[in-house]
């Protein structure tokens, strides 16, 4: 079920800094609910963080705080709206699709526009799952080269000059940090623009790539013990049943953790669910 946006007013001038995050929001509107969804809840909660709490800002924020309730009753029934778990891990696995998808294009020299908008979003998508708590070391890593990169490739091609592939060999993250997008008032409007600012369409079949980091020039694909390959959506169920395991623990609750531990170990030891 596609979700159709809030109806919200201009956003004001001192929550400009979430329209980022809406604009993503927008743009998954029609393929991804769970990442439309929590873009525009990491909105919401950053926005009343930068809030001077003036009427305008009240009402927009009071606006995107309703469409968020009904939504969440609307999709009750899906899991990663309802529970964080499932949200963090459908959250991290999109992330690093997108992460390896325009690591693996800007390696092979394929700098185009959607490899500009994959670590974008990527970068985005890192930001939000801070919602969760603390990102892991590799997350951190993917997000501070994901920002880097998208305002690298981005600055070359609108300079006319051919970018670097990979990382550069003096480690030289510095360049300048992706910038919100602008003031258009509809986040999923298409533009003449095309930067980070106003990143293009969402690329339809991000490959779910071997995983590998933005560090080695080989990539590297998790292997089990038997040789068989664990694709990016098993590691991504795999974490969710450690976590749940976790969970299990908070309410004493031994058997379900030792359950969803087993299945972790059996996916990540053979690469198949148990039944």
């Amino acid at each position: 079920m596609a979700l159709t946006g809030p109806d919200l007013p201009k956003i004001p001038q001192p929550l400009k800094n979430i329209q980022q995050y809406l604009t993503v929001a927008a743009k998954h509107g029609q393929r991804d609910n769970v990442v439309s969804y929590w873009c525009r809840l990491y909105a919401l909660q950053t926005g009343l963080k930068l809030s001077t709490k003036t009427a305008e800002e009240t009402s927009f924020l009071l606006k995107l705080m309703d469409w968020l309730e009904g939504t969440k009753k609307k999709l009750h029934d899906n899991e990663a709206i309802t529970n964080e778990v499932a949200a963090q891990a459908h959250l991290e696995n999109w992330a690093l699709k997108l992460f390896l998808y325009a690591d693996k294009n800007d390696r092979a020299s394929n700098f185009t526009k959607n490899v500009v908008q994959s670590f974008y979003t990527a970068q985005v998508l890192y930001d939000v799952l801070t919602l969760f708590g603390d990102l892991s070391v590799e997350a951190s890593q993917n997000r501070k080269y994901a920002q880097w990169k998208a305002a690298y490739i981005h600055n070359c091609l609108a300079n006319g000059e051919i970018p670097v592939p990979g990382p550069m060999k003096e480690n030289d993250e510095e360049d300048e940090p992706v910038e919100a997008p602008n003031d258009d008032q509809d986040a999923a409007s298409e533009t003449t623009n095309d930067t980070p600012q106003n990143i293009p369409s969402i690329p339809t079949n991000v490959p779910a790539a071997g995983i590998q980091s933005f560090d080695s020039e080989d990539s590297t694909v998790y292997k089990t013990e038997g040789g068989a390959n664990l694709s990016v959506e098993q590691i991504g169920k795999a974490q969710k049943f450690i976590k749940w395991a976790s969970s299990a623990l908070d309410y004493d609750d031994i058997p379900t953790s030792i359950m969803n531990l087993q299945k972790a170990l059996h996916l990540l030891s053979t690469g198949e669910e148990l039944a």
